[in-house]
C-alpha cells in the first residue's frame, strides 16, 4: 500500500481500479513548516504571495515537492513571526515523494487550508515498480484518501502505461510465488 505523501500524502493500495478511492497508511503533519529553496523569489507583498522560479524545491516534513515555478499565498496574519501559508500552486514537472513513493504531472495545488492536494495533466503515481497513471489526482490530507480519475489536463502516461480516453491505467508487479 502507498502510504501519504507528506504534502501530498496519497495514500492508495496499488490493487485499484477505474476511480481509485483509498486510504493513507499515515497521515501528513500539514502544520509542519515549510522549507523552501528556489533559483529567483519575487516578493509580491501587496498581493499577499511569493513567486519562486527555477528549480524551486518545497520540503514539509517528510514529503518534498518540487517544480520549475511557484506560488505561494499567504494571509495578512503573521504567526510567530512568519506569514501563514495558505495555498501553493505548482507549475512545470511537478514530482512530489515521499521516502517510498513518488507522483508527477504538470500541476499541483496544495490548499494548506482545506488540508486537500489536487495533481492534473499526465499524472504518474509510482511507489517501487507499481504505476498509475491518470488525469488528476485529488488526495485529502486529513482522511489520507485519494482518488485518482481520467479528468483534467492531459498529458503523457509512462514508459509502458498508456493513458487513454480519459482512464485511469497501470500496471502492477505480482511477487514470484513458490513454485513457479
Amino acid at each position: 500500500m502507498i502510504r501519504g505523501l507528506a504534502l501530498l500524502p496519497l495514500g492508495f493500495p496499488l490493487a485499484l481500479a477505474a476511480s481509485v478511492p483509498a486510504h493513507a497508511q499515515t497521515r501528513h503533519d500539514s502544520s509542519a513548516p515549510i522549507d523552501f529553496a528556489a533559483d529567483h523569489i519575487e516578493l509580491q507583498d501587496r498581493a499577499n504571495r511569493v513567486i519562486l522560479t527555477g528549480n524551486v524545491k518545497i520540503t514539509q516534513a517528510e514529503m518534498t515537492l518540487t517544480a520549475a515555478r511557484m506560488t505561494v499565498s499567504y494571509t495578512g496574519q503573521i504567526t510567530d513571526g512568519s506569514p501563514q501559508v495558505s495555498r501553493l500552486d505548482a507549475a512545470g514537472g511537478v514530482t512530489v515523494t515521499r521516502p517510498d513513493q513518488s507522483a508527477r504531472s504538470q500541476y499541483a495545488v496544495y490548499d494548506l487550508n482545506r488540508r486537500v492536494i489536487t495533481m492534473v495533466g499526465g499524472v504518474t503515481l509510482r511507489q517501487g515498480a507499481n504505476t498509475v497513471s491518470g488525469g488528476r489526482l485529488s488526495i485529502d490530507l486529513d482522511t489520507g484518501r485519494a482518488t485518482i480519475d481520467g479528468s483534467g489536463v492531459g498529458g503523457t502516461a509512462a514508459p509502458g502505461v498508456q493513458n487513454q480516453g480519459g482512464r485511469v491505467t497501470g500496471r502492477f508487479s505480482v511477487p514470484r510465488r513458490e513454485g513457479q
